[in-house]
């Protein structure tokens, strides 16, 4: 009675906390896991803080040299050429020097400066966007795991059900002596080996779940939304698609930023190379005897006119416009292979669906006929494998087509839009 007590217990607590449990579990769509990444991603929040770090430099740049105050004190150390009734410390036995002088940036060093800070945060944010860029294709690209191996799990627990009724059937048919103990020893064989891919595909859909946790900075239970259609369509013309990977991939964004940076710096150092002078007034009492002056001082640029630094600077713009060329023939190829991928998947995708329903109908036939001894367990066997092997092409198709889909909004760019 006590047992009996505890097992309604058990199962009423049970009843009670598997709402509670279902409730607390997230289930992401594409496009969840994708905000969700960008929101919560932990390596990403880390690269947000470099915007920050070159936000402080325009500050930086804009800031204007500090004056500067000297003093000189001169002490008659003799005392037998004090001034008549005087100490030392009287300021007729003194000369004092006050001076007080600020630098000028002229030629335009701090308008540059600050024209290079601005641009430098603009590269800053465009190298952010394509760190989420990247960021957002291992998203996606992991939640397809997640989704194709929570397909494989469902698809190996129907075949295993479907095994287990037969056995079941089978036992029945044996003891009726309508069967064999051999079909029975070979249905019970069939169905343990699916229990232990059953066992291998839950321990893959574990894993994969974990990886998509990391990404999406999720600390809670998650989940994949399996019933979402997920059909991507990039019905533009190859052209139209590749001008737009070129006018708004983050990659060639960053690098039209860095010829920007490039064609700042120029201006800078070239800036850098007059010299700062530095002005202003003196008072210098001697001997109690008061004096005032100015100052003036100027770097003479008979050596040093940052030569090295201006030719790096040079170097440094060709080899920036060298980069985005580069980048632009790279990105070109990126987008039409892609392109032509997603194009072959999503025919071959759409074949199997015929191929899918030809393969439950042969099943389903060859089923109800073996029930009934119109036909052998090898033809029934062989029908289940087909089936299997036929459901598992038509997912690993449709896998290959998403994920086709998914690398050609990566390599057109416009993966970003699809997390906002």
């Amino acid at each position: 009675m006590k047992v009996l007590r505890r097992s309604f217990i058990y199962s009423l607590l049970y009843c009670l906390l598997l709402p509670l449990a279902l409730n607390a579990q997230q289930i992401y769509n594409l496009k969840q896991a994708l905000q969700a990444a960008r929101s919560n991603n932990p390596d990403l929040k880390s690269a947000r803080y470099d915007i920050n770090v070159v936000q402080a430099d325009v500050v930086t740049a804009g800031l204007r040299p500090n004056p500067v105050l000297n003093n000189q004190t001169l002490q008659l150390l003799q005392s037998s050429s004090f001034a008549a009734g005087t100490g030392w410390n009287s300021n007729r036995n003194q000369q004092v020097w006050w001076q007080l002088t600020k630098p000028f940036q002229l030629s335009g060093q701090r308008k540059y400066k600050i024209e290079n800070a601005k641009l430098n945060v603009k590269l800053t944010e465009s190298v952010y966007d394509e760190t989420e860029r990247n960021l957002f294709r291992d998203v996606a690209l992991k939640w397809l795991d997640v989704w194709i191996a929570g397909k494989q799990v469902g698809l190996i627990a129907t075949a295993k059900s479907n095994i287990d009724t037969l056995v079941s059937a089978n036992v029945i048919r044996l003891r009726n002596q309508i069967t064999t103990q051999t079909e029975v020893m070979r249905t019970q064989l069939l169905a343990s080996q699916y229990e232990l891919q059953l066992q291998t595909a839950r321990q893959t859909y574990i894993n994969e779940v974990s990886n998509l946790k990391y990404l999406t900075g999720d600390a809670n239970n998650i989940s994949v939304d399996t019933t979402e259609n997920f059909v991507m369509t990039f019905d533009t013309l190859l052209t139209a698609i590749r001008e737009q990977a070129l006018q708004n991939r983050s990659d060639l964004v960053t690098a039209r930023s860095n010829i920007a940076v490039a064609d700042a710096n120029i201006r800078l150092q070239s800036a850098l190379a007059k010299p700062t002078p530095e002005l202003g007034f003196i008072y210098n009492p001697q001997n109690s005897v008061p004096y005032a002056g100015i100052f003036a001082t100027i770097e003479l640029p008979f050596f040093s006119r940052n030569q090295g630094e201006r030719q790096k600077s040079l170097v440094l713009k060709e080899q920036a416009d060298q980069s985005y060329q580069a980048l632009q023939q790279r990105v070109s190829t990126e987008v039409q292979t892609a392109y032509n991928s997603y194009q072959l998947q999503r025919q071959q995708m759409q074949r199997f669906v015929q191929l899918r329903d030809q393969a439950r109908q042969i099943l389903a036939n060859v089923k109800y006929a073996y029930l009934r001894g119109g036909t052998t367990i090898i033809d029934f066997l062989e029908a289940q494998r087909n089936w299997l092997d036929t459901e598992q092409q038509y997912y690993q198709s449709l896998e290959l087509y998403r994920e086709n889909s998914i690398k050609l909004l990566y390599a057109t760019g416009t993966i970003n839009q699809l997390a906002r």
